[in-house]
């Protein structure tokens, strides 16, 4: 059984608690969801050929549940702590293949304001040694297997509507960046 994480937040710029209040009710909804999922699998699987069709369509709910509660764990937890820049390494390795950090920053940016509703999601793939800025639509559509994930910003509406409407959101985008804890980001690909 998942149980939510609890996050620490400082004031954040342009992001109210009220909003945050809202926001981490659903992420505890991921929570809860992917927790009955796992009890309705248990049962299901006592008659796997008479449940055959039922355990499709749960397993398949199942990679929306989890890893919604998985990139929100993320998301929230870039907050966490003192609003810094990424620096060291990834920073570094950032520059080196998107020439500066202002244009992987900028291509970051851009696929954050493409229409639609999802995830701008900064993956690692350990085994190519490549950065892939990428979109994520409904938490298991878009995934890069075997990349990690270092940035998640969450672009669905629920994330920024209670301040924001979908033509601001990208003065949502920049109160994303003036609060994330940049040193934190870096040690998810230090780790690496």
């Amino acid at each position: 059984m998942y149980t939510a994480k609890k996050f620490t937040f400082g004031n954040l710029d342009g992001i109210s608690s009220k909003q945050l209040e809202v926001h981490l009710k659903l992420y505890e909804g991921y929570v809860k969801f992917t927790n009955t999922l796992e009890e309705v699998l248990a049962d299901l699987m006592k008659d796997s050929e008479k449940n055959a069709y039922a355990l499709g369509e749960v397993k398949r709910r199942l990679g929306f549940e989890f890893n919604g509660m998985r990139m929100h764990e993320h998301y929230f937890s870039q907050w966490e702590g003192t609003p810094s820049d990424a620096g060291g390494t990834l920073a570094t390795a950032l520059a080196s293949q998107f020439g500066t950090m202002e244009k992987w920053m900028a291509e970051f940016k851009a696929i954050g304001m493409m229409r639609g509703i999802g995830w701008a999601i900064l993956s690692y793939d350990p085994v190519g040694k490549h950065f892939f800025n990428h979109f994520v639509m409904d938490h298991e559509l878009g995934q890069l297997n075997g990349t990690d994930t270092i940035l998640a910003l969450d672009m669905r509406e629920h994330a920024y509507m209670v301040h924001y409407t979908p033509a601001e959101k990208a003065k949502y985008v920049e109160a994303f960046f003036k609060n994330l804890n940049g040193e934190f980001v870096a040690k998810r690909f230090k780790a690496k």
